[in-house]
């Protein structure tokens, strides 16, 4: 992911490429099994299939392979970038052969569907080859810069992959075009970007060939936004960037502009850049973040809502809400605008070696990314609720249910790409050594600053046990520093190295740092504190005021009605904080996947009597009593057939029980 030919002078640390790691077994090797077996090969028949999906029938009306008209969202050619991505980080692992020709017969159609002068749009292209009058960048919700930003990264990819030009042939083209539309475009159709994924491809294609055009490009996007302000918070442009300080608007769009920002601030080291992100990482990770990660609250919105200046307000959709709106039934927490979360908060720890950054992308990644799509990796999420109730009154655009294709399909290509590359975000490398982020049984080879190849070899049973050994391989005695992570949520962990204690007192959120000579065969061994915690939010967060949520290491837990009595329902249920819950295999995810550790404990159920159109009625003491129950983890709901599920239960007080 992070194999960059240039360095980037404004970063601390780099990552180690997907190619390097190799997950041995265990909960990630399990999911990017089914992401090498399943994910990318059945997306592959959902996209080429023109009853399901027009993605790769696009390109080929645009060659003239077929005829027909473009179908599906004008960000189409982007979903299938990022599944072409997918492909390529995959067999950067497998180098199946395969997939290999099947990459190389796909790029043949992308290449002959780009324009002499390097447009690459299929929506207009098609116009173009039926004689209509397209004209490119005619409306900023056409989405060309995103599906070009994702064409860029795919070649980087493709390219660190296969050592093939093919792909960055075309993506040389598409940014060589940017580059002079961005230097002869007025200044309004010059702002036209929306959901700015080319900010991060542009960087990526100045990291992969050097072209300072590239880098000129990249610098000039923040700028050029800033010069044309007082477009609304839905895009991000009511203020200039710099000027920000809440995260506002479309959270996929925010997120990805941070993101981008982020980028272009590890080539400029533009001090103003890093302040206005800490400002805005501050506010979302303080106000506005789901405790899984989720970004982006609201279906649709007002923004600034309640503004003084009433002018000042503009609709907003997917979109960040005021601070600690953060509802339950009606989240939106769209999958692109959770990723984008990780894939800011993984450059900004790259700038910064912070591990409050880690923190959040772990919290992403066995969260509000991975619940997006189903264990066995074929039906998917675009909203991710906190809680699921039948029979609510009021509409909501999407399902509430993982279902086999989305029409809206970019988060689906998103999550997989993603699962496609997890190994790379288990080690960084920085000038003093390794920096081990996310634990996962894994071999490792990798290239310290001075080309010594280290070899790790990590057996864990992570994330479901704080039980982490390494074993080093090293050509010879070779000094180095080992930065290994302690999450925030880890409020004891210990350390040996051969057995000898490293340290006692290891701070939560924090590297503890091992600096030694190494030899062949040292072994290294973390043990994380991995209790159950019960989670209570901030008492502005209205909808989870006297409410729990359950947590163990860096799981979030939820209950589903399936595990619950036929006369039981969710709403009734209830739990103290003095319970306990106990870690257990469930039998009932058997066939589903290799392993689930649900938590067993006793929960309350409250008696409750049919409310019969009622708004409000007095108040009775209920009657209560106690039953065991099971909560699972928040990423498996939705995986035993339907069910009403929910991450935060309202909390019991008091010792008084009737039974």
């Amino acid at each position: 992911m992070d194999s960059a030919v240039l360095a980037s002078p404004y970063r601390e640390l780099y990552g180690v490429p997907a190619a390097a790691v190799r997950l041995t077994h265990g909960f990630w090797a399990e999911r990017f099994e089914v992401c090498r077996t399943v994910m990318v090969p059945h997306m592959w028949e959902l996209l080429r299939d023109p009853d399901i999906s027009h993605a790769y029938t696009n390109f080929l009306v645009a060659v003239g392979d077929e005829a027909g008209e473009h179908q599906g969202p004008k960000w189409h050619d982007g979903d299938f970038y990022k599944w072409l991505e997918a492909a390529a980080h995959i067999y950067s692992v497998t180098h199946d052969e395969a997939l290999d020709r099947l990459m190389d017969e796909i790029i043949d159609v992308i290449r002959r569907s780009q324009r002499e002068d390097g447009y690459i749009h299929t929506p207009v292209i098609i116009e173009e080859r039926q004689g209509e009058n397209a004209k490119a960048f005619r409306e900023r919700l056409h989405f060309e810069t995103y599906n070009m930003g994702h064409l860029m990264t795919t070649a980087c990819v493709h390219y660190r992959a296969t050592g093939k030009e093919t792909l960055m042939d075309v993506a040389r083209a598409a940014a060589d075009y940017l580059y002079n539309f961005y230097k002869t475009a007025t200044v309004e159709l010059a702002r036209n970007a929306i959901c700015p994924s080319h900010y991060m491809g542009v960087v990526d294609m100045y990291r992969q060939t050097g072209e300072p055009r590239y880098l000129e490009l990249a610098r000039n996007l923040v700028e050029i936004r800033d010069l044309v302000t007082g477009g609304g918070d839905d895009n991000q442009d009511r203020l200039p960037f710099r000027e920000q300080d809440h995260a506002v608007g479309h959270a996929v769009r925010a997120n990805y502009l941070y993101a981008g920002v982020a980028d272009i601030y590890m080539e400029t080291g533009d001090p103003t850049l890093l302040s206005t992100l800490e400002t805005l990482w501050k506010n979302v990770t303080s106000s506005k973040m789901y405790i899984t990660g989720g970004c982006g609250a609201l279906y649709d919105g007002a923004s600034p809502d309640g503004a003084e200046d009433q002018n000042s307000i503009t609709r907003v959709h997917q979109a960040y809400g005021r601070e600690y709106q953060l509802p339950n039934v009606t989240a939106h927490n769209e999958t692109c605008a959770n990723l984008g979360n990780l894939f800011w908060n993984w450059r900004m720890f790259s700038i910064t070696g912070a591990a409050r950054f880690v923190d959040v992308a772990e919290t992403v990644l066995y969260n509000s990314a991975l619940v997006s799509i189903s264990l066995d990796g074929k039906r998917y999420f675009y909203t991710n609720a906190l809680r699921q109730i039948d029979g609510v009154p009021f509409e909501l655009r999407w399902g509430r249910s993982r279902e086999p294709y989305i029409s809206c399909f970019c988060c689906p290509p998103n999550i997989v790409r993603t699962i496609a590359q997890v190994g790379s975000y288990l080690y960084s490398v920085s000038d003093e050594g390794i920096w081990a982020n996310l634990y996962a049984s894994s071999t490792a080879s990798i290239a310290l600053n001075d080309a010594t190849e280290v070899h790790i070899t990590q057996q864990t049973d992570y994330p479901w046990d704080g039980q982490i050994s390494m074993t080093i391989d090293v050509p010879g005695e070779t000094s180095f520093a080992l930065m290994l992570r302690i999450p925030g949520w880890c409020a004891k962990a210990t350390l040996s190295v051969n057995g000898v204690p490293v340290e006692n007192d290891l701070p939560a959120g924090d590297y503890a740092r091992v600096e030694r000579v190494w030899s062949a065969g040292d072994k290294v061994e973390l043990t994380l504190d991995m209790p159950v915690q019960f989670i209570e939010s901030h008492p502005l967060v209205e909808e989870t005021r006297n409410h729990l949520a359950v947590q163990r290491g860096p799981i979030v837990y939820c209950l589903e009605s399936v595990d619950l009595p036929d006369d039981v329902s969710l709403a009734q249920v209830a739990i103290s904080r003095t319970t306990t819950f106990t870690p257990d295999q469930d039998a009932s995810f058997d066939g589903i996947t290799d392993e689930m550790r649900v938590l067993r404990g006793t929960v309350q159920v409250i008696d409750s009597t049919p409310w019969n159109g009622q708004l409000y009625r007095p108040a009775s003491r209920p009657g209560i009593r106690d039953i065991e129950a099971q909560l699972v983890p928040y990423y498996a709901w939705d995986n035993r057939g339907k069910s009403e599920m929910s991450v935060w239960l309202p909390e019991l007080y008091g010792p008084e029980r009737i039974s």
